[in-house]
């Protein structure tokens, strides 16, 4: 299949490794990944997350990588490329664009929270607050802030418009070359703040809690929670990773890419676990499944508690820690937006420049939206969930798990295997043993463990 001459290369390895791993590691590596350890009872979901991610995260993975490097065309013209004559195959990629404005309207909302507790924890106003035991003022400020219909908004614009700074600037000097400068970045500031998390009182408890194997603790509930984050932890089922292999020279390896990638996405995780679970054995009252608002809520009260007698460390590691949150937020937008751009250049023939724009200013006017609908807009409900919450339920449980079954169904039971075999193999310039199992897990592992994770995720096991 012919190459398109106008379309950007990603220059070097380590660039496609940085920039794909900066896809895949996002908030949900450094929020959720802890809110469903400390939920699931610590290391033994850990250990069923890793095998998830082999058994799982992976077989997608890859699948989306040879697609993508294959037809060198955004997510929705590369499955009408591969599938000229079965068109329904065609809104695969079409549901992964739909997914990505969603995602990037109300994911933005959250990155802009980010932006928001960097400039606070700047100007040190959450150690100038008095907390009250239970750390209510910081919730009190939260849900002021989130409310507000100015400030959230003009953090979700600047958030947005950085954005698209990277993406207007095209692959090569944009994406791979923040991808280079935020990725390493990223990694220095998680071991930093892992590091001073280690000299905290609770230290050995987090330690013991995040590395200790509870096997009492696993039930069928645990093992969908560590399905389903391995699942969302890579962005697989979206259609980025496919997009940026599309990017990809021919003399990549898909496999060690997407090893790597698994790799450095675990890793972000558990570091995050090194962070969080240390500071929050070191506060009496504070449990490890405070859930979602450990973030924005708990961390406040942990970081100004631990580190009273420290001001300089009770300053810098909550600013350290919340500019970690925007990087991390970063990569994941970027890729977003680009998976976006490129559907509407290359489908819809518009120049880059204006697609980028078409996508940053419908995005902007999605996120406004999603933004005020926590505060004045709360009222206004679509079956009785704000706009917000809706685009969150129907990407989360409905259109990411079903993208990523459809693509593994695509790969493994559609798809020619020698079409398989050639992108793995580089045209049989790289040695793979294990194809044959490669592919038994594609066509039935892979999409009875996606189906499941979908299940869970409208509700199914809950009716019985």
């Amino acid at each position: 299949m012919k190459e398109k001459n106008n379309r950007g290369k990603f220059a070097s390895k380590i660039g496609v490794i940085l920039a794909s791993a900066g896809s895949a590691v996002g908030l949900g590596n450094i929020w959720r990944f802890p809110t469903e350890t400390g939920e699931n009872g610590g290391a033994a979901f850990i250990l069923l997350y890793i095998c998830c991610i082999l058994l799982l995260g992976l077989p997608v993975m890859i699948s989306e990588f040879l697609i993508g490097r294959r037809t060198h065309a955004d997510a929705s013209t590369a499955f009408e490329l591969l599938a000229p004559k079965h068109k329904q195959w065609h809104w695969v990629g079409r549901l992964g664009v739909l997914s990505g404005i969603m995602i990037f309207s109300f994911y933005s909302v959250v990155a802009g929270w980010t932006v928001n507790y960097t400039v606070q924890a700047a100007l040190n106003r959450f150690n100038q607050m008095v907390p009250t035991g239970e750390g209510n003022v910081y919730g009190a400020y939260f849900n002021s802030f989130v409310s507000d219909p100015i400030m959230p908004t003009l953090y979700l614009v600047l958030f947005i418009l950085l954005t698209h700074f990277v993406v207007a600037r095209g692959i090569e000097k944009g994406i791979e070359r923040f991808s280079k400068l935020m990725m390493p970045t990223l990694f220095l500031l998680l071991l930093v703040l892992a590091g001073f998390a280690l000299t905290m009182e609770g230290a050995a408890e987090g330690l013991n809690f995040l590395f200790r194997p509870d096997f009492s603790k696993i039930d069928s509930s645990v093992v969908l929670s560590a399905m389903g984050q391995a699942f969302f932890s890579l962005s697989i089922g979206l259609g980025c990773l496919c997009t940026y292999a599309s990017y990809f020279r021919k003399e990549v390896n898909l496999v060690r890419t997407a090893g790597s990638v698994a790799m450095i996405d675990t890793l972000v995780a558990i570091i995050s676990g090194l962070i969080i679970f240390p500071a929050v054995y070191s506060v009496a009252g504070m449990e490890p499944s405070e859930g979602p608002s450990l973030v924005f809520v708990a961390l406040p009260n942990i970081f100004h508690i631990a580190f009273s007698k420290l001001p300089i460390l009770a300053y810098a590691l909550p600013f350290l820690f919340y500019f970690l949150l925007i990087l991390a937020s970063l990569t994941s937008t970027i890729s977003m937006h680009e998976l976006i751009t490129a559907y509407f250049h290359e489908a819809h023939h518009l120049s880059r420049k204006k697609a980028t724009y078409l996508v940053t200013g419908i995005c902007l006017f999605l996120g406004v939206l999603c933004s005020l609908s926590l505060g004045v807009g709360s009222s206004y409900t679509i079956g009785g969930m704000t706009l917000f919450d809706l685009f969150d339920y129907l990407t989360a449980k409905w259109m990411l798990p079903l993208g990523g079954l459809f693509t593994v169904l695509f790969t493994g039971w559609y798809l020619d295997r020698k079409i398989v075999w050639e992108e793995i193999t580089n045209y049989g310039t790289l040695r793979f043993y294990g194809f044959r199992i490669f592919m038994f897990i594609l066509k039935f592992i892979a999409p009875l463990g996606i189906f499941l994770i979908f299940l869970d995720q409208v509700g199914v096991f809950r009716w019985f």
